[in-house]
């Protein structure tokens, strides 16, 4: 409890940021009636909340996956709407959304890189359960990066919606 005190202390809606990108996650796990088919992909997603715009340091540009802002560019300006944009993007392209903490969604998708324990004090210690892919592990390495506040992913796989932070996780 005490980093989600540190974070909401800092930035007092990521609370309701996460809740809703959460909801949409889940949602969009929901509403996928798939899930049990062979050789079938549900929706993926793998978002960013993060403090501050430069996030350079640790991401790279993911080729032509944008996130559409003509059509949604604030994740709490209308949660219908983004929920429509979400699925768009969840079932069309990869990479990792980048949110600020203020819910502006930026354009370009990311991949993100891991961090060294030089870098990212604790990465090394983390340990990952066997149902992790490679998001989920990169988004619980990123979750222990200062300026992020937090990553949520919805598996591709078996729609499984889990928020980290600070190197913890939780699944829904």
């Amino acid at each position: 409890m005490e980093s989600l005190d540190r974070v909401l202390k800092k930035y007092a809606t990521s609370q309701d940021l996460m809740d809703q990108i959460r909801y949409t996650a889940e949602a969009l796990s929901l509403g996928f009636d798939q899930w049990d088919e062979q050789y079938v992909s549900g929706p993926s997603l793998y978002v960013l909340i993060v403090a501050e715009v430069n996030f350079d340091e640790y991401t790279d540009p993911l080729g032509d996956n944008r996130w559409p802002v003509d059509r949604c560019q604030v994740v709490t300006e209308s949660p219908d709407v983004f929920t429509k944009v979400a699925r768009d993007v969840a079932f069309s392209r990869d990479g990792a959304v980048v949110v600020t903490g203020d819910g502006t969604i930026q354009r370009q998708m990311v991949r993100v890189r891991s961090p060294f324990e030089e870098e990212v004090p604790g990465v090394a210690a983390l340990e990952f359960p066997d149902w992790m892919g490679t998001k989920h592990m990169s988004a619980l390495e990123t979750s222990l990066r200062d300026d992020v506040l937090w990553a949520i992913t919805l598996s591709e796989e078996d729609g499984r919606v889990t928020t980290f932070l600070d190197g913890t996780y939780q699944d829904y």
